[in-house]
């Protein structure tokens, strides 16, 4: 996992352009037009043509790879109201988090997930037509993540009881072992796929907060002093006092931009502003 996340954050450095901005935005766009044109039409055939199935596909149907994400969650105008509002704060908020490029690559990876296990399943159980897939869980894995990062942060649940962010993550734990449990196998396994998409990003620091790495990643002071010696020529020709482990940027090539040490990795390693909370723990 951690390997994977420096490449990713490696490659989004390299490629600062890379990614859809507003990428959420888009997905609440594309899940209201849908939702008024299903609407409208009576025959329910609207939904069938944007269904994810594995046999239409291959038949020479592929906009169903990615029309299933559009599908709305629920037919309620309520409870759709409140789905696609709480996606996009999510989603949003991780964008800022992470940037454009990482959480396109995040999202992205989600549906090939759910895509190859469809495929999978269907010629495993050899049932391609009766395959048909949502993007449900790959859009409320993102509260998983999103709860990784801010564990303490807290909304009004019902918009009168303040919790915990983590708290809510515990009960969106036992809402997909709940669907794993009451779902026909091999069905049942689909949750899994958009947990093992999080685990990938966020399961490094995951495990350092229920005390996998507690000997290795518990907290300490900084010896800044010590962190200072270590300084560098950076591309500039001048020396810096603080890089970035993840994107190499330096104090010396950009003065305006704040650098902090993470007091969770062994070592003295320091990130800028942006991998400070993203960035996967060092081991020594």
């Amino acid at each position: 996992m951690k390997t994977i996340n420096r490449a990713i954050d490696r490659f989004c450095y390299r490629h600062p352009n890379f990614g859809i901005p507003n990428l959420m935005l888009y997905i609440i766009i594309g899940n209201v037009i849908v939702f008024l044109f299903s609407m409208m039409d009576t025959t329910g055939l609207f939904l069938q043509y944007l269904l994810f199935s594995p046999d239409k596909i291959l038949s020479g149907q592929v906009w169903r790879l990615i029309t299933f994400v559009f599908i709305p969650p629920s037919r309620n105008l309520l409870y759709l109201a409140l789905f696609l509002y709480f996606y996009y704060f999510i989603g949003s908020t991780l964008e800022r988090q992470w940037g454009a490029g990482r959480f396109t690559i995040y999202y992205f990876s989600g549906i090939l997930l759910t895509v190859i296990y469809g495929f999978v399943v269907g010629l495993l159980t050899n049932s391609l037509s009766m395959i048909s897939l949502s993007a449900d869980y790959i859009n409320l894995s993102l509260f998983f993540a999103y709860a990784t990062l801010f564990p303490d942060n807290r909304v009004l649940l019902f918009f009168i009881i303040p919790i915990k962010i983590k708290w809510l993550a515990l009960l969106n734990a036992a809402f997909f072992i709940l669907q794993i449990i009451i779902t026909p196998f091999p069905l049942s396994l689909l949750p899994i796929m958009a947990v093992l998409n999080y685990l990938v990003y966020c399961g490094d620091t995951l495990l350092s907060y229920v005390g996998v790495y507690k000997n290795r990643f518990s907290p300490r002071r900084i010896n800044f002093k010590m962190a200072v010696k270590n300084s560098k020529a950076g591309s500039s020709g001048k020396a810096y006092t603080r890089k970035c482990a993840v994107c190499g940027k330096t104090d010396t090539d950009y003065p305006n931009l704040e650098f902090r040490f993470c007091s969770r990795c062994e070592g003295y390693h320091c990130f800028c502003i942006d991998h400070i909370n993203s960035h996967v723990h060092f081991k020594e």
